[in-house]
């Protein structure tokens, strides 16, 4: 199994990296974890555009999301159309949700291209994936998810604040993928976001293998978010993410 980070900018596209989004390969099938703003253009430096066999999305901001928007038009009117339904599995209101952000109620629905699959917590099977999904923390109705192939698995957080599911779906991952949004300070607003140190103490609960920090804000000095994830008690390696990083869990 092959991961590789096409975005992990939190909230915005930032400077170096679009939004959340996350290839996962294995066996020629080629899953993606979100497709947030300004995604899909990073995601065809490691793949066709319309070589995406399945999308996970965790929940329905933007910034996780609103690439679908795009990647509709590619799949609707590109030269080759019509081309296959890709499987969405995602929050139930999603095609609802993403046909009012595309915004033009004469073109047809985003079942054109798409196939929608609402999510509920629990595992099924994706290709030669098996996905757990479990609700998480956030305003909104937004999950985490657990892929494995069988022999590895990854864990991605979604947005999350502090989550005993994000530590159960995590339990024994060979690499976590943790949001890291907030930096320490007073008043921080619970359910929401974590900060590098709850990320860190997270993945220790769940004796993960490899802590890779992920949906960093903009404004935040990064550094000092690998720092306070450095205090939070994870024995294991931990880094920053960074756009097109790629981790082979084989």
């Amino acid at each position: 199994m092959k991961v590789t980070i096409v975005g992990c900018s939190g909230s915005f596209p930032g400077p170096d990296s679009p939004a959340s989004c996350y290839l996962v390969e294995a066996d020629g099938f080629r899953m993606l974890l979100d497709l947030g703003s300004g995604s899909l253009g990073a995601l065809q430096r490691h793949i066709g555009v319309y070589d995406v066999d399945a999308i996970c999305l965790t929940h329905l901001h933007a910034d996780h999301c609103l690439d679908m928007c795009g990647y509709h038009v590619a799949r609707t009117y590109g030269p080759a159309a019509p081309y296959p339904l890709v499987p969405v599995y995602a929050p139930a209101d999603a095609p609802r949700r993403l046909s009012a952000a595309y915004g033009m109620p004469d073109e047809p629905g985003m079942e054109t291209a798409f196939e929608f699959v609402p999510l509920a917590p629990g595992s099924f099977e994706i290709g030669p994936f098996t996905l757990t999904a479990g609700l998480v923390n956030h305003p909104v109705e937004a999950y985490g998810f657990r892929v494995s192939d069988g022999t590895r698995s990854v864990v991605y957080s979604g947005d999350t604040g502090e989550s005993a599911e994000l530590v159960k779906l995590a339990a024994g991952a060979d690499l976590m993928l943790c949001e890291a949004s907030f930096v320490e300070g007073p008043d921080l607003p619970p359910d929401l976001h974590l900060t590098g140190r709850q990320a860190a103490e997270h993945a220790d609960r769940a004796e993960v293998g490899r802590l890779v920090l992920t949906h960093l804000v903009p404004w935040n000095d990064q550094s000092t978010v690998l720092e306070q994830a450095m205090g939070g008690g994870f024995a294991g390696p931990v880094e920053l993410a960074r756009c097109g990083a790629v981790y082979d869990l084989d």
